[in-house]
């Protein structure tokens, strides 16, 4: 037995036990009430949302400050045992870090400890933990080819994309979402050391900032652009359009991912350094929008919905055809439209450019990856192309939520 597999024994071993005397990431966590994933509000560091329901939360929770995503690949040699085991430690162990809880016991002196530490002390901060599978998972090495879903592949070559094969697809993905960037972080960090072994990193990213909105309770954030971000995004109160567009239901032909969704992962590099020298209404016109109101270039204020058939002075478009706010719309579309979860990133300084490496976590949740498909092929003339260029990708099955004593491999395993 190789010492990362012995180590990774360790981890388990202590996973479901009782944290010893450091009870939480806070000293009053065990008395805290889960709340539901709609009821968490931004900035209130002592809310927790419940880790068990109808769907996984992460996905129509209101959208947390910051974000930690892992893409992961299953080691050669581990075994189909060896990754319904790890599956059913990662829902012990997301279970409690949720909850506010350290992963298992930190008491053994000569152990490793099973929970890395660096988060004792700081607030849970709604944090959520959103597991997906992508396509590689359902090849001959698992026996789960039969219940790989048809929608789930790779996506297909799109518009304004130079791929990073260093930050494309994953067996496994975590999400992790919290107002505390070190308790997201510190989740894909202890997942990850369980799974020593089992699983490795494929790819990993930071979000410091969301560029979304998915309740109605959230203010409309900003994105590296300057601009607002978001503003048509599906809310989680509209269910009807969450039904439509977003969970997964009958008509797919895997059965147990009904309830779950489809993410789309695309890492978008912004090029801020050609945009910061360009005029203000040229931004504008890029986006389809007043830089600081939000307001569509047609009128009104931000949350008016935009008039595509309105002109401005010589009979123009007021809302350029090249726009991006008109190419991504529904109306434009044929009515689709996804739920959006992304955040900003910074990678440091290109070294040879001396430029920012930062832009957008494009995180997106839908009830089928054509729906990405359709509109970023849409988007093959936006005019915001000039200053964007995607660089990663990747798309993960994330099944439907769990009851309390299921586990994230039953859907596969049962």
């Amino acid at each position: 037995m190789s010492r990362r597999r012995m180590l990774a024994g360790a981890g388990a071993a202590g996973t479901g036990l009782v944290a010893g005397g450091l009870g939480g990431y806070f000293g009053r966590g065990a008395a805290e009430r889960p709340r539901s994933p709609a009821a968490g509000i931004a900035g209130d560091s002592t809310s927790t949302v419940s880790f068990y329901g109808e769907h996984q939360a992460g996905i129509a929770t209101p959208a947390q400050d910051r974000l930690a995503f892992g893409s992961l690949n299953v080691v050669a040699g581990a075994t189909r045992s060896d990754l319904r085991e790890l599956l059913r430690q990662w829902t012990t162990a997301a279970a409690r870090m949720t909850a506010g809880k350290l992963v298992g016991d930190v008491t053994t002196p000569y152990a490793p400890p099973v929970d890395t530490g660096e988060a004792v002390g700081s607030p849970v901060s709604r944090l959520t933990i959103t597991i997906g599978f992508g396509p590689a998972l359902f090849d001959g090495r698992f026996g789960l080819a039969t219940r790989k879903p048809a929608a789930l592949a790779q996506l297909p070559p799109l518009p304004n994309e130079d791929l990073d094969p260093d930050y494309a697809g994953g067996d496994l993905c975590i999400q992790a979402c919290s107002d505390d960037p070190l308790v997201a972080f510190h989740a894909v960090r202890n997942l990850a050391r369980i799974g020593m072994g089992i699983v490795e990193h494929n790819w990993m990213e930071l979000g410091f900032g969301r560029t979304s909105t998915t309740a109605t309770s959230q203010q409309t954030p900003r994105n590296l652009l300057g601009f607002k971000d978001g503003t048509r995004n599906i809310r989680a109160e509209q269910t009807s359009l969450m039904n439509d567009y977003v969970w997964v239901g009958r008509e797919t032909d895997q059965p147990w991912l009904r309830g779950g969704s489809y993410l789309v992962a695309r890492k978008i590099r912004i090029f801020v350094e050609s945009w910061d020298r360009d005029y203000l209404q040229d931004q504008e016109h890029v986006i389809g929008r007043a830089k600081i109101s939000g307001a569509p270039l047609s009128g009104g204020t931000e949350f008016t919905a935009p008039d595509f058939r309105a002109t401005g002075p010589g009979g123009q478009p007021a809302i350029p055809g090249d726009a991006h706010i008109r190419l991504a719309s529904f109306e434009h579309n044929n009515g689709t439209r996804i739920l959006r979860r992304g955040y900003s990133f910074t990678d440091g300084i290109d070294p040879q450019a001396g430029t920012l490496l930062g832009g957008l976590l494009f995180i997106a949740f839908m009830k089928s990856p054509a729906q990405f498909v359709r509109l970023q092929t849409a988007l093959a003339a936006d005019a915001l192309n000039e200053y964007t260029q995607h660089t990663g990708s990747a798309v993960f099955a994330c099944p439907p939520g769990l009851r309390p004593g299921q586990q994230f491999g039953d859907a596969l395993f049962s």
